[in-house]
């Protein structure tokens, strides 16, 4: 007998199990200027841990919730709590799947933010700025220089 699944990239994962969505304060920078962003993003059980425990965080509201409320076929659903303005992040089912796969491992982290719940206690700061579309560009400024005599036999 072939049992399906609700989620064929996912097939370890149902429409029961336990997530964390939470909303960031993001930035694009376009034409030099950059511009703030409400970001709906899965939250990993590790991470969870770590911004519960104080560290700063761009996250202004966590929601408890399970895969099915929030992904319902190909159609993603904003929580209610969430802001209007607020935007599914870029690759937000493949990362809600990988979220989702680290509280079936660590079920004790879903004691956290009950289900149902929302958190909004964070310590939040925008003072490192995440950009979202920021690219590295690499020169030959960014090399190190070494001492002239470090590869050399004395």
């Amino acid at each position: 007998m072939i049992t399906a699944t609700p989620y064929t990239d996912a097939p370890d994962l149902t429409a029961d199990d336990y997530i964390v969505l939470g909303v960031a304060t993001c930035f694009l920078k376009i034409d030099g200027e950059v511009h703030q962003v409400e970001v709906i993003e899965p939250i990993p059980s590790a991470a969870l841990e770590a911004i519960l425990k104080g560290i700063e965080t761009s996250y202004r509201i966590a929601c408890a919730t399970t895969l099915g409320n929030i992904l319902q076929g190909e159609n993603l659903i904003k929580p209610g709590d969430f802001p209007d303005n607020a935007q599914f992040s870029d690759e937000f089912i493949p990362r809600l799947f990988a979220a989702a796969r680290t509280y079936k491992r660590k079920q004790t982290a879903q004691s956290l933010i009950p289900l149902g719940t929302s958190y909004r206690e964070f310590k939040y700061s925008t003072e490192r700025k995440r950009v979202l579309n920021a690219s590295r560009v690499v020169t030959k400024d960014d090399n190190i220089k070494q001492h002239p005599n470090t590869h050399k036999v004395l």
